[in-house]
């Protein structure tokens, strides 16, 4: 599964995206969050205030408890505000 961040996410992480396989247990986006947290400190600490980090699955808006079952891609990403 590739793995993307965006905007100060990357700069947290030091990667813009990776691949991986995510463990059997990790099923919604909400576990890859907290997953990733662990490999990625900084994404956690990101991750810890509810609304600061979006997801998308396969380019597709996506809330913690969308299931990852077959997904080739997911997205992190602050909120867009524009102006």
């Amino acid at each position: 599964m590739r793995i993307r961040y965006f905007a100060w996410l990357k700069q947290r992480v030091g990667l813009a995206e990776e691949e991986l396989d995510p463990p059997p247990e990790v099923t919604t986006v909400g576990r890859l969050k907290a997953w990733l947290g662990e490999r990625h400190p900084r994404f956690a600490e990101a991750c810890a205030a509810p609304g600061v980090v979006r997801a998308a699955v396969d380019q597709e808006f996506a809330d913690d408890d969308r299931p990852l079952r077959g997904a080739r891609e997911v997205a992190f990403f602050p909120p867009v505000t524009g102006g």
